[in-house]
């Protein structure tokens, strides 16, 4: 991470250390940093409460958290230059859009790609990787996959930094690999 970036892309597996990655970038980012909580809460399902707990626990007590499941655009366009925002997830934030008919899903994508590239803040969006396995046998699953795999795409293409974090290990794409050519 250097000075100048102001959009990083955290991208990985399950249980990778991809959050613990982004928490650090944003810990040295010197701004404000506002915690952007994509998640649907549950007070049902004990598994994902403990997994929040895991994640507050690990933030520093004078970090904000919003939780913002929806409205994230609004969010990111609303954040002010001494702001780092830092999303986690895009694909928590994506399942919540999944009813969306693909033309609203595209608008809904544009928009996102439109306040990423206008926002004066600093923006670190965690994304899962979940097309490196078994394609799914439900037409929802295929849909969440192809959709999130399509958006850090984007995402990445317009990124100043895109990390990949796996095995507890974080790669700088952007040093380290070659950008495709645009897919639009």
């Amino acid at each position: 991470m250097t000075n100048t970036d102001r959009l990083i892309l955290v991208t990985g597996p399950a249980r990778s250390g991809k959050s613990e990655w982004a928490e650090a970038l944003a810990k040295q980012s010197g701004r404000t940093v506002l915690y952007i909580a994509t998640a649907q809460l549950d007070p049902a399902d004990q598994d994902w409460q403990a997994r929040i707990k895991r994640h507050q626990q690990r933030r520093p007590a004078n970090w904000v958290t919003h939780h913002v499941p929806i409205e994230l655009i609004k969010t990111i366009q609303d954040a002010s230059q001494a702001n780092c925002l830092l999303v986690d997830s895009l694909g928590t934030w994506l399942a919540n859009y999944l009813e969306q008919d693909a033309d609203c899903w595209s608008k809904t994508e544009q928009y996102l790609l439109v306040s990423l590239k206008q926002t004066a803040s600093m923006v670190i969006l965690v994304a899962e990787e979940t097309g490196w396995g078994v394609i799914p046998a439900y037409p929802v699953g295929r849909q969440f996959r192809d959709r999130l795999g399509s958006l850090t795409r984007s995402i990445g293409a317009i990124a100043d930094t895109v990390y990949l974090v796996t095995a507890g290990h974080a790669l700088n794409l952007s040093t380290l690999g070659t950008p495709l050519p645009s897919q639009h």
